[in-house]
């Protein structure tokens, strides 16, 4: 198993749609997932799941946020059902013992679960900042606190059988996410052609320089038997796409090998020397620069999906499904259809053999991460 995060320092790239389509193309191609969204806006969870389903599992929850040990006294069914990333890791916010059965994730399609997310993570945020330098000293809610996430997900792996979990993030370099990305295996970022793609990814290398001597200094100071509960090594960059960039769109020409429009392309030109000045050798040491310095799958899943993703967010599936889920509600759901059309949504058959291109696209993508993944 091994847990995955996608991560960039800028919000808007389309990192919670990526994560999701990838994780929808690894469990085609055999693979079990676990997604875990833990970036408090909650976006990859609303493309998996209705706002009304969510909205439920939050209501049930708000007791146990306030007050978990009282509200689990009254209630302890509640982890029989599907709970999300914060109600599981309220326990240790409040430093009480952990939970005996961990509740089930919510199933979404065939090889595919997830821990919803929730906007009040941020509470368990303050949390590991009010811990941070007890880790230094190796106290164990402290160091429980940090670690407590890598934990659930390979408790979760152990009992589920999960090849992957695929962890959402924030774009924040705020201590969350410096817990979140130094305790997963490996990591990649989506990047947008533009100004603020190439300072977030100096940034990220910058704040993986100094995250690495930040645990290089805890794991010297602790005992070895507390240092087990850490990832034997630092996480691992894998590498990067360019995501949603803008297709040259004049007829019998390719100006550029990702087929480009030029405003574009000149950023993404810019993309492999940025990753090579700014993130450490030793970040992506089971790599070579040429492999690192390469698109993910190359030109797969650069061009813009304008509006399909939206289409695929209304029907909880993924783009290249869009066809057959449709069809489906029809005859299922009509009245779940007929609240899309009033709100907008459209579909049109003339579609289907471009959503079904991109299907072949990500699992081209999905091929050339997993090779990434296997040298981790």
């Amino acid at each position: 198993m091994k847990v995955i995060s996608v991560f960039n320092n800028k919000g808007g790239v389309g990192k919670s749609t990526l994560t999701y389509h990838l994780s929808n193309s690894l469990a085609e191609l055999g693979h079990k997932i676990l997604m875990v969204d833990l970036d408090p806006q909650c976006n990859l969870t609303i493309c998996a799941m209705k706002e009304e389903q969510l909205h439920q599992i939050w209501e049930d929850e708000d007791p146990f946020i306030e007050d978990f040990e009282q509200a689990f006294n009254e209630a302890p069914n509640i982890i029989n059902s599907p709970r999300s990333i914060h109600f599981i890791l309220k326990p240790t916010e409040d430093g009480i013992s952990e939970l005996a059965q961990l509740p089930p994730a919510l199933n979404i399609a065939n090889n595919i679960d997830i821990i919803p997310g929730r906007l009040s993570i941020h509470k368990y945020e303050n949390r590991i900042a009010e811990r941070w330098n007890g880790i230094y000293q190796g106290d164990n809610l402290a160091i429980r606190t940090v670690t407590n996430i890598r934990s659930l997900c390979k408790k979760y792996a152990e009992q589920n059988n999960y090849d992957f979990v695929l962890i959402d993030t924030s774009p924040s370099l705020g201590i969350l996410n410096k817990t979140i990305i130094s305790t997963v295996d490996g990591f990649f970022i989506p990047a947008q052609p533009d100004m603020f793609s190439l300072y977030g990814i100096r940034n990220i290398g910058s704040a993986l320089e100094m995250w690495q001597k930040e645990f290089v200094s805890i794991y010297t100071l602790i005992s070895e038997d507390k240092r087990s509960k850490f990832p034997t090594n630092f996480v691992q960059f894998l590498g990067y796409t360019i995501y949603n960039a803008k297709k040259y769109t004049k007829q019998g020409t390719i100006p550029n090998e990702y087929n480009l429009a030029q405003a574009h392309y000149q950023y993404v030109n810019r993309i492999p020397q940025t990753i090579l000045e700014y993130i450490q050798e030793n970040n992506y040491r089971n790599f070579t620069q040429e492999e690192i310095s390469r698109p993910i799958g190359g030109s797969a899943i650069i061009h813009t999906h304008n509006t399909f993703p939206a289409m695929a967010q209304a029907l909880k599936c993924p783009m290249w499904k869009v066809p057959e889920v449709y069809q489906g509600l029809r005859q299922t759901d009509s009245d779940y259809i007929d609240l899309l059309t009033q709100n907008g949504f459209e579909y049109n058959q003339g579609n289907n053999g471009r959503l079904q291109e991109i299907g072949d696209h990500y699992r081209e993508f999905t091929n050339d991460l997993l090779i990434r993944i296997n040298k981790l």
